[in-house]
């Protein structure tokens, strides 16, 4: 197990450390925890790690002096989650517990957890390099909206004063960069590493018309044709470099909120790139420069990023004490990264990205082995999936049209003709996972898209009827759980989500299967309210839709506004920034309170008045 106190550095008889990790989470050895995965993957290297979770940034700051300075670096995260989100509700009131803190307490990591634990360590140790990384860290690499203060901030590059960040799935770079700072290598050397964002004084030299800032809206400013090739070094400071795309300025943004819907349309086509360009965004006296994502993972490589001693379990030092989050996901299997849903509201493809990076059968397979011989499973796996569970093993027929591709998502507006949508391996790994001796059941928790495996006109091959029965009637404790987040098309259009006729097609398909088992399997239906084009009559008019009839009207989120999403540009700039025209936007926090309340019988009374 890694260090987090002096005496157990004593007990290990190390007499220097070369990375020291600091974190907003209590610490798990699990791989679903970013920060047990990367401190895994360093190890393996031959690197020595020590972790110090959710330091007192308070007191005398001993937490942060306790272990000295590393060889190499210091590393920060906020966490799994963004501290922010973990610390409020969407209508900005605090949260009386967080899940990733033993028993469940709250107030043991700051707001803005990455910032703070940075300041802190750039103070006591000026000389030391701080590397960020971690879903707060990577949502914020660029000028983004700021619900809670409701204003754009720039880069947390900027505010944290952090030497690098390092965004996305971190394995491959954080590798790449950790060996380049222990071999001395120079800055310029360091910023050609992808994956990779940093601040620089000064101001950028990039090709004349390279970017939204020369183009309004310059879709195809990526070098001549607006596609990166492999060849393209990422820019360096003081050079031209021909895959660069120079971004409005963060003030630019502040003064014009069509520059900032520009911006993230620029962005977010890049985001989705297998090759995109460099990212350059002036502010202030500088510029922020965010490299090229790494390829996608092979199989090969997800296997290795798995195949390392996790002991699956949280640190001794919290013995006899409950960890919320890892109850829930101590008994569960990942079998793949990324999403192509490209759903507005959500984050998923701009941390993991688009592309899917599935494990092998056989790497899954194992891990289901050493689960089942674990003291306490009790023969139950909690979920089998992902960020979406049936995209497992999924990519485009031909991945040279792929490599061309600029689309957000591969299944809005249309599923794309190039995907492969067929669920027979992953009907086939359900089964090989059943057969593994001391399994009884395997769940899925995770989402499920229905667009992979319906249209209106009904299934899309045999394996996805199948599938559906499958799941229904082997792989969930009762209650199968979709997200249609809307009935109206209008809103839906805003979401980027398949029209509710498809959900309309499902239900009809769901309770044929119930009927001819003779079982009582429930269907889940999420929902979000006050989401930007949401009217309080589009509230209305979901409350009382026929198909939702006999369905119990439970499971609703008001729209929280994340960095890094459509929708949240569209909620601070009122401006959708794929076509950028307006877009109404609920801001009132009564009426945004109304239209939730439409889900719930008791509250309908209050509507009437408005």
């Amino acid at each position: 197990m890694f260090p987090t106190s002096v005496k157990e550095l004593e007990n290990l008889g190390w007499d220097y450390i070369d990375v020291i990790f600091f974190t907003g989470d209590a610490f798990v050895d699990h791989p679903s925890f970013g920060t047990a995965c990367i401190s895994r993957w360093l190890e393996a290297a031959g690197y020595r790690v020590a972790i110090v979770p959710q330091p007192n940034w308070r007191d005398d700051l001993r937490d942060f002096r306790k272990l000295g300075a590393p060889r190499l670096y210091f590393a920060v995260n906020a966490g799994a989650m963004d501290s922010m989100v973990n610390h409020y509700t969407a209508a900005k009131r605090l949260r009386h517990d967080d899940a990733y803190t033993p028993e469940g307490r709250a107030g043991q990591r700051p707001d803005r957890a990455v910032t703070v634990y940075t300041r802190i360590l750039k103070k006591l140790w000026p000389d030391v390099p701080v590397v960020i990384g971690g879903v707060e860290a990577s949502l914020r690499r660029l000028t983004h909206y700021d619900y809670w203060s409701d204003s754009l901030m720039p880069s947390i590059l900027v505010d944290s004063g952090a030497d690098w960040l390092c965004y996305g799935m971190g394995e491959k770079p954080m590798l790449e960069l950790t060996r380049a700072i222990e071999a001395g290598r120079n800055r310029r050397q360091i910023e050609e590493i992808r994956q990779l964002a940093f601040y620089r004084s000064g101001r950028p030299h990039v090709q004349d018309g390279a970017g939204v800032a020369q183009a309004k809206g310059g879709a195809n400013a990526a070098g001549g044709g607006g596609e990166c090739s492999k060849d393209n070094s990422p820019g360096k400071a003081g050079a031209s470099a021909p895959g660069t795309v120079l971004l409005h300025s963060y003030e630019e943004c502040c003064k014009d909120k069509r520059a900032f819907a520009e911006n993230f349309h620029e962005i977010e086509i890049y985001a989705n790139m297998l090759e995109p360009p460099v990212l350059i965004e002036p502010v202030g006296g500088g510029y922020v420069q965010v490299n090229p994502t790494c390829p996608p993972s092979t199989t090969e490589e997800m296997d290795s990023f798995w195949d390392l001693p996790f002991t699956k379990l949280p640190h001794p030092r919290y013995k006899g004490k409950r960890i919320p989050a890892y109850d829930m996901i101590k008994d569960s299997i990942i079998t793949h990264r990324g999403c192509f849903g490209g759903c507005n509201f959500c984050t998923i493809a701009a941390h993991q990205g688009k592309f899917i990076q599935s494990r092998s059968e056989e790497s899954i397979l194992k891990e289901v082995r050493k689960l089942a011989a674990m003291p306490g499973f009790k023969g139950n796996i909690s979920d089998v999936g992902a960020p979406t569970a049936n995209m497992y093993g999924m990519q485009g027929g031909d991945m040279s049209r792929c490599a061309k591709c600029r689309r957000k998502s591969c299944l809005y507006p249309a599923p794309c003709v190039n995907l492969d949508r067929s669920h027979r391996r992953l009907l086939e790994l359900y089964s090989r996972i059943d057969s593994v001796k001391g399994v009884r059941h395997s769940y899925i928790g995770s989402g499920i898209r229905y667009d992979l495996f319906l249209d209106e006109n009904g299934f899309i091959d045999g394996s996805c009827r199948k599938y559906l029965e499958t799941v229904m009637l082997k792989h969930t404790s009762g209650r199968m759980k979709v997200a249609p987040e809307h009935t109206e098309d209008k809103v839906l259009g805003y979401m980027a989500k398949p029209s509710f006729r498809l959900f309309e097609r499902l239900r009809r398909e769901f309770d044929s299967v119930n009927r001819k088992a003779g079982t009582h399997v429930e269907l889940v239906p999420y929902f979000i309210s006050s989401h930007p084009g949401c009217t309080l009559e589009d509230m209305r008019r979901l409350s009382s839709h026929p198909a939702l009839k006999g369905i119990w009207m439970d499971q609703v989120q008001d729209f929280m506004p994340i960095p890094m999403t459509t929708s949240s540009v569209m909620f601070y700039s009122g401006i959708d920034p794929r076509t950028m025209k307006t877009v109404f936007v609920e801001r009132d926090p009564e009426r945004k309170r109304l239209q939730k309340s439409q889900f719930f019988r008791k509250n309908k009374k209050d509507s009437r008045k408005y």
